[in-house]
């Protein structure tokens, strides 16, 4: 899969294409059906089969304070992207100048000149453009004009379990993350560098990487039973969320264990992947009950983790 990055559609990128259009925070179940179908239509018609999308989210352009966190990085979306078999993403630099853009332009001059989309695919709520006019009844009369065919999909779900990012981001912001698999296909992800500490992990027995993440969304505080990747190699570990109660922090940290491990991480890249939330944060009254209890979470962390496989790898 290429990817293009460019507001620029005055020399065309295809001449034949299928294409979908969509923020796809998080890139779940939903999402994925979408690209299969997008997939599956360029096979049938000889087009390409290409995803546009945008950076930043529209929202943290025109509504900042309402703008929700990203489940992905951008880079994390790409490559989630990129599992599908699709020939192209266009990105599109969002900011104050395009979000004027009606959304009549944007489908003839972006999606049929620049694209030459023969067939769109959306969700069943998505709409674009300025104020949102590029609706489905706007489409249907642009698809007659235009010549291009549009499915716009019912909601993708499994019961009564409809695949959404809302509903991913809820679920992550409550600590719930054992109920994510079911929607993302996989466990809920951050990637981060190790940096520095209070090293006081390790003043316990239990030394852990201190992380830094470009993420939006970090799971509610509390300790979490989780999958580390570590130069390509995953372990199994835990993962603790919050301020360090019972030694006075003020600030939010990400500490991870990693079961096993010996080396050098500062520096280093890792991925943390959220499989199940073990207890809330508590103050405890001294270092000593402070360890007794993460004895009992790397304990209770091995079991989970034991009797599950690790998800398929997120990679930047």
């Amino acid at each position: 899969m290429r990817t293009i990055t460019t507001a620029d559609f005055s020399r065309p990128l295809a001449e034949r294409s299928v294409v979908t259009i969509g923020n796809f925070d998080g890139v779940h179940r939903g999402h994925r059906e979408i690209f299969r179908r997008v997939s599956m239509y360029a096979a049938d018609q000889q087009s390409l089969a290409v995803v546009v999308t945008f950076d930043p989210h529209p929202l943290q352009v025109l509504n900042p304070d309402c703008a929700p966190p990203m489940i992905t990085t951008p880079a994390q979306k790409r490559a989630l992207i990129a599992e599908s078999d699709l020939d192209l993403l266009v990105v599109i630099p969002f900011d104050q100048q395009f979000a004027a853009l009606p959304a009549e332009r944007f489908v003839r001059d972006i999606l049929v000149t620049g694209l030459g989309m023969r067939r769109l695919v959306v969700g069943h709520d998505y709409a674009f453009g300025r104020g949102r006019e590029g609706n489905q009844a706007l489409l249907k009369c642009l698809s007659g004009e235009l010549g291009f065919q549009l499915e716009v999909l019912d909601p993708v779900g499994e019961g009564e379990l409809i695949f959404s990012s809302s509903t991913v981001r809820r679920l992550v912001r409550n600590g719930e993350l054992a109920a994510v698999p079911p929607i993302l296909g996989r466990y809920h992800s951050i990637n981060g560098q190790v940096v520095a500490g209070r090293e006081i992990g390790r003043s316990l027995g239990f030394p852990t990487a201190n992380i830094v993440t470009d993420n939006q969304l970090l799971p509610a505080d509390g300790v979490y039973a989780v999958w580390v990747e570590v130069a390509g190699e995953l372990h199994m570990g835990a993962c603790s969320i919050g301020n360090n109660p019972t030694f006075g922090g003020d600030q939010r940290t990400i500490e991870v264990f990693i079961f096993d491990f010996e080396g050098e991480l500062y520096g280093h890249e890792l991925m943390v992947q959220f499989a199940a939330r073990l207890r809330e944060l508590a103050r405890f009254p001294d270092a000593a009950t402070l360890k007794q209890q993460i004895g009992r979470d790397v304990a209770a962390a091995r079991l989970l983790l034991s009797a599950s496989l690790p998800a398929t790898r997120q990679r930047p």
